[in-house]
C-alpha cells in the first residue's frame, strides 16, 4: 500500500483511465474539501511492479483536538468506491486496514462497499438514471406527471440558464441554498466552499450549474458535477412561492438534455435519506434505478459510519434564526460533521 499525493500522475491516470470513476474521485474534489475545511488530503494505492497503480482511493485525514483522527473517503460526498484496474486486486480492504493501524488512525470510512470487507447499509438510497444519446427516448422513461410538469415548466414564466460567474454561484444560488438549509434546520456550508467550488469544479469543466430564472428573479438553482461517463447532481435549492411554475423540473430535463447531448451515460440524482418520501418519488418519477446506500468502516468510528444530524433543539432554532445566524452555525459546525 502507498500513500501519495493525490495529484501524483498514477492516480489522475487511473481516475482518467476508469469508466467507473465519478467527479468525487478526480483530484480537485478532494482538494476542494481539504481547502476549505483544514483537512489533510492523500491517496491509499497499490501500485504493480511497474509503478501503476491498480488500486486507490481518495481519503481526508478528520479529527483533531477532541475526536480521535479518522480517515474518510470522502467526506460531505454520498458515494465514493475504490477505483481498481482489471482483477487479480482481492486484498485491498485488507491494505487499507494495515496502514490505518501502522498510522495509529482509529478508523477508515469508506463510501462505498469493498470486496472483502463488510459494509454497513445507509439510512439512505441512491438514484441513478442510465442515458442514451437521445434525451426523448431517456423521457419515456418518465411518469406521464412529470412529462406534464415539463410541459408546463417550458411555457414559461421559468427560463434555465447556465451560470456564467463565480457570483452567480455564491450569491444568486446560495442565498437560495441558506433558505433551504433553514428550512430543514440544518447548518449550511459556508460560502468559501461555494467560491472554491466554483474554481476547482465549475470554471475548469467538471461541473455546472443551472439556474431558472422569473424575470429578474433567480428562483431555483442545481449543481451538477461531471466527470468520465457520469453527471451528479450535488445541490439544489428552490423558492417555494414558484413552486407552481415547475422550476425544478425545467432544470433537471436541462440538465439530462446536456447529459445526453455530451456524450454520459448515467446521471445520478444524489443521495435521498429514507426520511424523505417525498424527494424519493421525485427521483424516482424520473425513471431512476434505485440501490441502496452502504459504506464500509474499518476500525471503529465515532458515528458508526452512519450521519450525524443536528439535535432537535438545535433544528428548531436554526428553523427561526436569521440568514446570517444559519451561516454562522454553519462557519462552526459544518466540518464537524465530517
Amino acid at each position: 500500500m502507498v500513500k501519495c499525493s493525490v495529484e501524483d500522475p498514477s492516480w489522475l491516470e487511473l481516475v482518467r483511465a476508469d469508466p467507473a470513476a465519478l467527479p468525487f474521485h478526480h483530484p480537485a474534489w478532494t482538494l476542494l474539501l481539504a481547502e476549505s475545511y483544514a483537512f489533510k488530503p492523500f491517496v491509499l494505492g497499490l501500485v504493480d511492479g511497474s509503478g501503476r497503480m491498480v488500486a486507490g482511493i481518495p481519503v481526508v485525514e478528520v479529527g483533531g483536538r477532541f475526536r480521535r483522527q479518522r480517515w474518510v473517503s470522502l467526506p460531505f460526498t454520498d458515494v465514493c468506491p475504490p477505483l481498481i484496474a482489471g482483477t487479480g486486486v482481492d486484498s485491498f480492504a485488507a491494505e487499507i486496514d494495515r496502514a490505518r493501524r501502522e498510522a495509529g488512525i482509529a478508523s477508515v470510512e469508506v463510501r462505498a462497499r469493498i470486496a472483502g470487507a463488510s459494509a454497513g447499509e445507509q439510512p439512505a438510497l441512491l438514484h441513478e438514471l442510465p442515458l442514451t444519446a437521445d434525451p426523448e427516448q431517456v423521457a419515456a422513461s418518465f411518469r406521464a406527471s412529470v412529462r406534464r410538469n415539463i410541459r408546463a415548466a417550458e411555457r414559461g414564466p421559468a427560463v434555465v440558464r447556465i451560470a456564467s460567474s463565480e457570483s452567480d454561484l455564491t450569491d444568486a444560488y446560495y442565498r437560495l441554498h441558506v433558505d433551504v438549509r433553514r428550512r430543514l434546520g440544518l447548518p449550511v456550508q459556508p460560502r468559501r466552499f461555494f467560491r472554491l467550488l466554483w474554481s476547482r469544479m465549475i470554471q475548469p469543466g467538471l461541473g455546472r450549474v443551472l439556474l431558472a430564472d422569473v424575470g429578474t428573479e433567480t428562483v431555483a438553482g442545481a449543481v451538477f458535477l461531471n466527470w468520465n461517463r457520469s453527471v451528479v447532481y450535488k445541490y439544489g435549492a428552490s423558492d417555494p412561492r414558484h413552486w407552481p411554475v415547475r422550476p425544478n423540473n425545467l432544470l433537471f430535463w436541462e440538465a439530462i438534455k446536456w447529459a445526453c447531448e455530451d456524450g454520459y451515460e448515467r446521471l445520478d440524482f444524489g443521495r435521498t435519506n429514507l426520511d424523505s418520501p417525498s424527494l424519493r418519488r421525485f427521483k424516482l418519477g424520473w425513471g431512476t434505478q434505485e440501490h441502496p446506500l452502504e459504506y464500509t468502516l474499518l476500525g471503529v468510528a465515532e458515528t458508526g459510519g452512519r450521519r450525524l444530524e443536528p439535535p432537535r433543539i438545535v433544528r428548531s432554532a436554526i428553523r427561526r434564526s436569521p440568514r446570517w445566524v444559519v451561516r454562522a452555525l454553519g462557519e462552526a459546525l459544518y466540518r464537524g460533521a465530517a
